[in-house]
């Protein structure tokens, strides 16, 4: 069998695995342009001439550079599923570089050659010689070249294989991009090194105190006791540890000194503390030993991980997860780490109250770890494992119960976990993901358990719970998560009876849900309500962090972000890969905007005298937040100032008068029309590494005071031949200039561009493929939304005018609307009148015939010039984001404006955005449209129609516009997160009935 086709990991000349440290040896970065060759199959023959060899940037992927294509699956092997054994069209790069030692590397030393990451078989020679070959993309390999360096110039030669025995494991949801795309690293190894270090710094309050983990309620940070202690320290000794800022300095001559170190007066490790210790450990003279000797440098977070009958606990108290999975992606270099992206993306979580991460699926650069330390997260790190594509077999042939494979599975679970352990953030090791269940996993999670005492092992399809220490699934519906939680019992998915009662008494956690697919996702606050009321849940992570698109381009140089299918792929799961919270250019979805505004850390809950702050923190108090409130009549700020809970402590609360300016105001003369509101908003008092002074934490509102607009009272202004006030209209009654503009309307719309979740998504068969996924979304045979709408017609509806008569001032259409082949339909009466103040327009919408569907939403278009797109709108209502029925958490009233280019999300596959509900007054260009009644509409101003949108499947498709489209919705159906999880639930639905609405045009 080659090489190619071996279950097992690597060759005998690699390394042990060991933590990847920060070192004072001398190294060498061999990261740089490389000369390669690329070949479309493995069978390939040495080169001929050096005009065989082009370049490449190491790190990269070659398919991001001109050599071959990507290809987007997420359960789909692109490749014949025969394991072990990979395909012959195995597309393979050759890379090869020259160098010279430096001169800091002492030439007695050992030298090794450790490769960060690559995909996914690779072959290495040094000067002709083979050194070894390794898989695990993205894992770190180390040879030792000691023997086979020589003085002056060395020649390294790589080759690198797309396909192997090793894909088989790597079927994670995402791009399969090949190459050597981390970092290529020369180490010199001092004659008195330290060539692993496990250390682990945990922490417990101080005995007697009444201080607990985080900060008391003086706001000053608890201290306890810390414990030091060194699972591993393979060094030469002796070896000198000290950690200055806790007075530690101890030289240890020998293994046997090494004890536990006990200290006082220690600040614990959180996400939302990260404070860090920096330590180091030397050898050689620092430690009092001869010469040759090294320092590694650590950053300790004292904290103790521990799980209490169904509660999972750091440093003694209950943690609940905010969190988003995480892949390594951008637009342009795939998976190429830059540290700066890195950190302004981790930077960008915080401020949106994302506290934890699951480094879905396998280990990131080991930089991202440092940052995580440093910024605060809670971390759980997965092993680089999915088999997801077995599925279709049943999982007949998974690797994960098959004892060949057993060696490929443990050794990438020892790399992932000697690598990362020195960690703080890291609170759980993950197995992997969508593997199926057997033995392998269950020696993996043996090992760890035998390696790690401390950290609970994941893997969310050990479904009955026999090798993990937490319960965990996927898109579990509202009620059987409510039902895990401690609600009423129902069963739980591959249990039995006592399985069911085994899970039941462990913590829970969502490992993906809310799935952020396009213009989504709803019910994010349904979900956090149940962790709220149930304990033993724990919260989760959103699927996922950010869109995978690729930066690709037209024949003609259109710019655009590819997904699967943009690149040729013979199979592909289309743009299920577009399914984040952030935009592949880096912009946060409203989306983001939602989760920020549902999990915020602090509950503000005003009522009609008092404000009550809560704090929701797992360790953090409210010293570092100021609380500010204002009133606006009418969006307009009349009166602000700060409020004074005092600093408040993790898991307490504290009440505060309502200000008597607000209280007065409440009481005061309020006139026609107007609205008092009144806002409370806890934002950072001072400046962190992640926000700047004054970044909104959380925020409420509520409406103080208000009293209903007076109705609009007719004109004594009448016809002037085709014009009613500051408008024309044609025979049939519908609008023709407006201001002097041409325009044409109202045009009653029952159709929305629909939603990857109204779509389910592009997958087919995917809901059925995996009996896992069908748990809790309903029926998911049953067709989709979209399906539905587009059988009856909805983005075709036809429109016969029945009857157009005028009236003193103003006149009546009515207008029978259906499409073809239909019984069904809505009979729509447009009333429209001239008043003191403008044209009002009343609607009335009468459906008839059989419905049996929802609707996507029920309004009006109005089409304005296409001009109006290059102006700014102003509004008074709900802003400044998009929302929807089930997800309208971050939205708040008051006045706003934008752009109108920018009043809808660029989503990568083009769909409905844009609406937003509950608008008071509407300024665009010479325009303004108003609310009337109790009954507001809600608007979108776009420069496409819902059917050219629907049409498009990138944004570069949309038509050059010929129009701004204006609808006034009087209700729009939910989202939900049927693409991956549940339907939109029944409250947040939008059924056929008799709806009226009005909209006065000034």
């Amino acid at each position: 069998m080659s090489a190619l086709s071996s279950t097992a990991p690597g060759s005998d000349t690699r390394l042990a695995p060991r933590a990847w440290l920060h070192t004072d040896a001398p190294s060498q970065s061999l990261n740089g342009e490389w000369d390669f060759r690329w070949s479309p199959v493995a069978s390939v023959p040495e080169p001929t001439t050096d005009d065989d060899w082009g370049s490449i940037p190491v790190p990269a992927h070659w398919v991001l550079h001109g050599h071959g294509s990507p290809s987007y699956t997420n359960l789909q092997y692109p490749f014949p599923t025969n394991p072990p054994h990979p395909p012959e069209e195995n597309p393979t790069g050759d890379y090869r570089r020259a160098f010279d030692l430096p001169g800091s590397f002492d030439a007695s030393a050992r030298v090794l050659l450790r490769f960060d990451g690559v995909e996914s078989h690779f072959r290495v020679w040094l000067n002709d010689t083979l050194v070894g070959w390794s898989t695990g993309s993205r894992l770190p390999t180390e040879f030792d070249v000691s023997d086979l360096l020589r003085p002056g110039s060395n020649e390294l030669r790589v080759r690198v294989h797309q396909w192997s025995a090793a894909s088989y494991l790597e079927d994670q949801d995402q791009w399969w991009l090949p190459g050597i795309f981390r970092d290529v690293t020369l180490l010199a190894r001092p004659t008195a090194p330290i060539d692993d270090v496990f250390v682990h710094a945990g922490w417990s309050a101080t005995l007697g105190s009444a201080a607990t983990a985080g900060t008391a309620a003086s706001g000053r940070p608890s201290t306890g006791s810390g414990t030091i202690t060194f699972p591993t320290l393979d060094a030469v000794f002796p070896v000198r540890f000290a950690v200055p800022s806790l007075g530690v300095d101890v030289a240890w001559q020998s293994p046997d000194d090494v004890v536990p170190i006990e200290v006082e007066g220690v600040e614990p490790w959180s996400a939302e503390l990260p404070r860090l210790y920096d330590a180091t450990l030397s050898t050689g003279t620092a430690a009092g030993g001869t010469e040759g000797g090294e320092t590694v440098s650590l950053r300790l977070g004292f904290r103790t991980v521990s799980i209490v009958g169904d509660r999972f606990l750091v440093n003694g108290e209950r943690v609940v997860f905010h969190g988003v999975n995480r892949h390594e992606t951008h637009p342009e270099r795939g998976r190429v780490f830059d540290e700066d992206h890195a950190r302004a993306d981790m930077a960008l979580m915080k401020r949106h109250n994302v506290n934890a991460i699951r480094t879905s699926h396998y280990p990131p650069h080991p930089r991202v770890l440092d940052l995580a330390d440093e910024l605060g997260f809670w971390v759980i790190l997965e092993c680089d494992l999915e088999t997801h594509g077995f599925v279709f077999q049943d999982w007949q042939g998974n690797p994960s119960d098959d004892p060949a494979w057993e060696d490929a599975y443990l050794d990438r679970i020892a790399r992932t976990v000697e690598r990362d352990k020195n960690h703080a953030p890291i609170v759980m090791w993950s197995l992997g993901n969508e593997s199926g269940t057997g033995r392998n996993l269950a020696a993996m999670s043996n090992w760890v358990h035998a390696r790690d005492a401390e950290r609970p092992v994941h893997y969310e399809g050990d479904y009955t719970g026999e090798y993990t220490d937490v319960y965990s699934r996927m898109y579990p519906s509202l009620q059987e998560t409510e039902s895990i939680g401690g609600g009423p019992a129902t069963p739980l998915l591959g249990c039995g009876p006592a399985e069911a009662a085994r899970q039941r008494s462990k913590p829970f956690l969502h490992c993906e849900y809310v799935h952020a697919m396009g213009n989504g996702p709803g019910q994010i606050a349904e979900y956090e309500a149940l962790v709220e009321r149930y304990p033993r849940l724990h919260g989760g992570f959103v699927w996922e962090w950010r869109d995978h698109g690729l930066l690709t381009h037209t024949p003609d140089g259109t710019p655009y972000y590819g997904y699967g299918g943009d690149f040729h792929e013979v199979v592909h799961d289309g743009n299920f890969v577009m399914d984040g919270l952030v935009l592949p250019d880096d912009t946060p979805t409203p989306g983001l905007a939602e989760f920020a505004a549902v999990v915020a850390p602090v509950r503000l809950h005003l009522g009609a005298a008092t404000v009550l702050v809560e704090n929701r923190y797992h360790s953090a108090s409210t010293a570092g937040l100021r609380f500010t409130w204002t009133l606006a009549r009418n969006g307009v700020v009349e009166a602000s100032g700060r409020l004074a809970p005092g600093v408040v402590a993790a898991r307490e609360s504290a009440t505060v008068p309502v200000p008597t300016e607000v209280l007065e105001a409440a009481a005061g003369p309020i006139a026609a029309g107007e609205e008092l509101w009144f806002d409370v908003v806890a934002e950072l008092a001072g400046p962190t590494a992640w926000a700047d002074t004054g970044h909104v934490v959380a925020r409420a509102q509520t409406l103080v005071g208000s009293r209903v607009a007076d109705a609009p009272r007719a004109s004594r202004q009448g016809w002037e031949g085709d014009r009613l006030g500051e408008a024309t209209f044609t025979d049939r009654g519908d609008l023709s200039s407006w201001k002097g503009h041409e325009v044409a309307g109202p045009r009653l719309e029952l159709w929305r561009a629909p939603t990857d979740n109204d779509r389910l998504a592009s997958q087919g068969g995917y809901e059925t493929a995996d009996p896992v996924l069908t748990q809790g979304v309903g029926d998911p045979d049953a067709p989709a939304s979209a399906t539905k709408w587009l059988q009856h017609g909805l983005d075709r509806l036809t429109h016969r005018l029945v009857s157009v008569s005028r009236t003193p001032h103003g006149l009546v259409q009515r207008v029978r609307v259906a499409a073809a082949n239909s019984a069904a339909g809505v009979d729509v009466t447009h009333r429209w009148t001239l008043t003191d103040d403008g044209l009002l327009l009343d609607t009335e919408a009468v459906p008839f015939g059989t419905w049996g569907i929802t609707w996507p939403r029920i309004g009006v278009r109005i089409d304005l010039p296409a001009s109006l797109v290059d102006e700014s709108a102003e509004w008074f209502g709900t802003g400044p984001l998009e929302s929807y029925a089930d997800s309208s958490h971050a939205a708040h009233v008051g006045v706003f404006g934008s752009p109108v280019s920018l009043l809808t999300a660029n989503y990568s596959m083009p769909q409905e955005t844009g609406h937003r509900p509950e608008l008071r007054t509407l300024s665009v260009g010479p325009f303004r449209v108003s609310s009337v009644g109790t009954r507001r509409t809600g608007f979108t101003l776009t420069p496409w129609t819902a059917q050219q949108v629907a049409r498009a499947q990138h944004p570069y498709e949309l038509p050059t516009p010929s129009a701004t489209y204006l609808y006034l919705d009087a209700a729009q159906h939910g989202l939900g997160s049927r693409a991956c999880g549940l339907d939109v639930l029944p409250e947040h639905q939008l059924w056929p009935a008799t709806t009226a609405w009005s909209v006065l045009l000034g």
